[in-house]
């Protein structure tokens, strides 16, 4: 029979055990820490690709990966693992901020919500217009897509190392308009470089999705029960053709914003759970057996007091900014540049097409649809940003990267001319994301004069 033992103080070695752990704990929660991380993480397979031991980089992130059971064996590369399954999760978290803000934030109604889908379309009808007028004879026009894309996890992690000193909305809207961004990608390689979309996978995803609405109907609010649908709607989309990452934003736009339906209010039934346990520990001779019942309700208490949005984005957040999105960034970032002549005809116009439109084409496309979009009435800036936030925004939508160097795949067939376009792609996400650094030092420094102006006005 196991009893209550008597309280005994920490250890000296426990004590600094706990504190490093604090501190642990709040050096991780900081986002600009995880921008640093994220750009060292793409510094380090950048160096790598064009190191001695460049031929290893890619022998190691193109090794074959096999999943199986029984006679079905699923094999992929670990370069597939990482951007088609883990960057799930990092969609998921996106799309739970996204949700978070439809229902009451940056864009709680359809005004506020229309910015980022016109400025997305914006920022990729620019940029292909300015590409395209470049090079405006095949086969370099087939680039014309390249510079369309935004590359979401950069974007993000570049804005993320200026800190909190940005203000929230404009986070939410740079995540929204990269999704869009992405959205739209997707489609343009189905519609222009690719035999189409497979729609008989879109039922498979929608059994999945149906599946995810029938457990919240429930009231199922452990996370591990939605992965097994969740993993249906992303095997769904893998056989659409679509990116399969998608699925994490259909699921975290399908996370509940409020606390699930219950006979007692979380906070009362913890408090009735801490008493019965009160009561059990001063009972003498009591079981600690007894404790089970009441702990666990305590711990359901606790889970539903945060509505799933809020407490299963908190728990993913760590994870996501120092595992995922730096082993996005060594798998993806290393470009050899050793392989790229951009001596070959007609290299020299792509490489530029690209750097102009990702890096002029970008801003001016977004800043110019959203001012008209407001302009007309159609949309309005959510509160606390601003026009400089906008360009801001626009600025570091230019960091195209990986999704730009998968179109540019497709794109060109001519060795030569891929490489120019991967070497425009990084040289204009460079540019993009130093521009957009230098920018956003100015635009908080403005804004903390404009607030010590008003202060002492």
């Amino acid at each position: 029979m196991s009893r209550f033992h008597t309280h005994r103080p920490p250890t000296r070695a426990q004590i600094v055990a706990r504190r490093a752990m604090r501190s642990v704990e709040r050096f991780m929660h900081i986002e600009a820490v995880s921008g640093v991380v994220l750009l060292v993480a793409a510094a380090g397979a950048l160096i790598w690709a064009n190191s001695p031991w460049a031929h290893g980089y890619h022998d190691f992130w193109h090794a074959p990966v096999t999943f199986g059971f029984g006679d079905f064996v699923f094999t992929r590369s670990l370069h597939f693992w990482i951007n088609d399954a883990l960057m799930t999760v990092f969609f998921l978290v996106v799309g739970m901020e996204i949700r978070r803000e439809i229902h009451d934030g940056a864009l709680a109604n359809l005004k506020l919500a229309a910015l980022p889908v016109i400025a997305a379309l914006g920022g990729v009808l620019m940029p292909a217009l300015i590409y395209a007028t470049i090079n405006g004879r095949p086969p370099l026009l087939n680039g014309w897509a390249v510079p369309t894309a935004t590359d979401i996890a950069f974007a993000v992690g570049v804005l993320a190392i200026l800190g909190k000193s940005i203000p929230g909305n404009v986070r939410i809207l740079l995540l929204a308009l990269a999704i869009i961004d992405d959205v739209v990608a997707v489609l343009i390689i189905a519609l222009f470089y690719s035999g189409g979309l497979d729609f008989s996978g879109l039922l498979v995803a929608l059994l999945g999705i149906i599946a995810v609405i029938g457990l919240q109907r429930i009231g199922i609010g452990n996370a591990f029960a939605y992965v097994a649908p969740g993993a249906i709607v992303w095997i769904g989309l893998l056989q659409t053709g679509a990116h399969p990452t998608l699925a994490g934003v259909v699921l975290g736009l399908l996370t509940p914003v409020l606390p699930g339906r219950a006979d007692e209010a979380p906070l009362d039934a913890a408090a009735r759970a801490v008493r019965e346990c009160l009561d059990i520990a001063g009972a003498s001779g009591r079981d600690a057996a007894a404790m089970s019942r009441p702990l666990r309700e305590l711990r359901l208490a606790q889970r539903e007091l945060l509505a799933p949005v809020t407490r299963i984005g908190s728990a993913l957040h760590p994870w996501v900014a120092f595992g995922i999105m730096p082993l996005f960034a060594l798998a993806n970032a290393g470009v050899t540049l050793d392989d790229i002549d951009i001596a070959h005809a007609g290299a020299g116009h792509v490489m530029f097409g690209v750097i102009a439109a990702l890096v002029v084409g970008k801003p001016l496309g977004i800043m110019l649809a959203s001012w008209g979009a407001v302009r007309l009435g159609i949309c309005n800036l959510p509160p606390q940003v601003t026009w400089a936030g906008v360009l801001l925004m626009g600025l570091l939508a230019g960091i195209g990267f990986t999704m730009s160097i998968f179109i540019a795949n497709l794109a060109f067939t001519d060795a030569g001319l891929l490489g120019a376009a991967k070497l425009g792609v990084l040289l204009a996400s460079t540019l993009a994301a130093i521009i957009g650094l230098a920018y956003g030092v100015f635009y908080i420094r403005r804004s903390r004069l404009s607030r010590t102006s008003s202060a002492t006005g």
